[in-house]
């Protein structure tokens, strides 16, 4: 594939190049920047005249179990605090998920990320009811649209000790076949027993952790109560911060010890600043934790950029954050993809963007463009290892529109589900 006459962008210097762009298929394959056009026969040749080019993005935290709440009905009880949120809503919901609508779950995030520009996706799971195979069903939907994966299910003894055996096993069976981490909700729900499985499981396999850490005051009073320390410190004591791929999701509450114990260890934090608004639980602030922050979506949408305004304007005032840091936190999921070796970011992952604004775009002044003008709508092209994914705003690899006739279904029998239970 050639992108001819593309203006290509280098997504860590932001030094902009006319150039036509020879993309290599293949998973960690090269671009190469080229003079002329060699057209051999089968090479596909976009005209990018007037477009932007630069890597695709990708989501450092997802719930791909979330994709059909838009429009679910209310809960049988209003929520009066962030546990009833989860008990009500997330919690009810992914009791009630299954074979089919975990897949269609899958699909519908996988599209809504390539079509915002996203070609990798840190994924966290939960369906008590249907466990084992579901990580599976997550991976085959998002090879299907075209997206790389590291994926996780959610340990946690809510449900009873043998479900948390059984998403121990879970973890383990996907990590024995693919790149991934070891899954936990929070340390709220996880006891001492289950907590040392899932370190003796993640040096087994030598990946990391992927786990919500203070999203509310209760993961912290909890842990006080019953163990005597915070969170930050129950799970350094374990070995889960000495470890560059593990994720701790949302940081909310954090003592100044915490974050003196976070900033000196690998381990990276993810902000999911729409998420924490919607749940009404606090605002994250970066101050002390040093550089290795990212963003996610907590499974609320699939946007990458929207991710990155809603951290630079909600967090004016209460966070450290300005122009460059947003789009650093933007951008730090590739960082820490390639630092861990990962496979399914490579140069060959890009976004062509129709974006011509009403003032001049130059590599001095694209940070402001960033946060004040780029915008999902401008998304033309995606290319996913090598391989067009979504041309001219259309799917390529799937037929979006039988995709979304059956995902309509499934949120239906979903929300009955929902319903059913007690």
């Amino acid at each position: 594939m050639i992108l001819k006459n593309a203006i290509y962008i280098d997504w860590e210097t932001l030094e902009f190049k006319k150039t036509h762009i020879k993309v290599n298929p293949g998973t960690n394959a090269s671009i190469e920047f080229i003079g002329k056009i060699d057209e051999q026969p089968g090479t596909e040749i976009i005209d990018c005249e007037g477009k932007l080019v630069t890597k695709s993005f990708a989501v450092g935290h997802h719930h791909v179990y979330s994709a059909l709440a838009k429009g679910m009905p209310a809960p049988r009880k209003a929520p009066e605090n962030f546990r009833e949120i989860l008990r009500y809503v997330w919690w009810t919901l992914d009791k009630s998920l299954d074979k089919d609508t975990i897949e269609a779950s899958a699909l519908a995030s996988a599209i809504a990320c390539a079509k915002s520009g996203c070609t990798f996706a840190i994924d966290h799971h939960a369906s008590p009811n249907y466990i084992e195979g579901s990580l599976d069903i997550i991976a085959k939907a998002f090879e299907k649209v075209g997206l790389s994966h590291l994926l996780a299910y959610e340990i946690t003894d809510r449900d009873g000790m043998d479900k948390a055996q059984k998403g121990l096993e879970e973890n383990k069976r996907h990590l024995q076949k693919h790149q991934g981490l070891v899954g936990m909700h929070a340390s709220f729900t996880v006891s001492d027993e289950t907590m040392k499985k899932a370190a003796d499981l993640m040096q087994q396999t030598n990946s990391g952790l992927h786990i919500h850490v203070a999203e509310g005051m209760y993961d912290q009073t909890h842990c006080m109560d019953n163990y005597g320390k915070r969170v930050v410190e129950r799970l350094n004591e374990y070995g889960f911060l000495n470890n560059s791929k593990t994720l701790l999701i949302h940081g909310l509450h954090l003592s100044d010890q915490e974050r003196q114990i976070f900033k000196s260890a690998p381990a990276w934090v993810v902000e999911n600043k729409e998420s924490n608004q919607n749940n009404n639980v606090g605002h994250f602030n970066g101050q002390g934790l040093g550089e290795n922050i990212m963003l996610g979506t907590d499974g609320m949408h699939s946007d990458m950029l929207q991710s990155a305004k809603a951290a630079f304007f909600a967090g004016q005032g209460v966070d450290n954050i300005d122009f460059p840091g947003a789009y650093q936190r933007f951008r730090n999921a590739h960082r820490y993809l390639a630092q861990n070796s990962f496979d399914g970011d490579g140069e060959n992952n890009l976004v062509v963007l129709d974006y011509d604004g009403p003032t001049a775009l130059t590599s001095e002044n694209f940070l402001g463009h960033f946060i004040f003008g780029l915008s999902s709508n401008h998304v033309q092209h995606v290319i996913s290892d090598g391989e067009l994914i979504v041309k001219d705003k259309k799917m390529q690899t799937v037929n979006e529109a039988e995709v979304l006739a059956f995902t309509k279904e499934q949120s239906l029998r979903l929300w009955d589900a929902m319903q059913k239970q007690g």
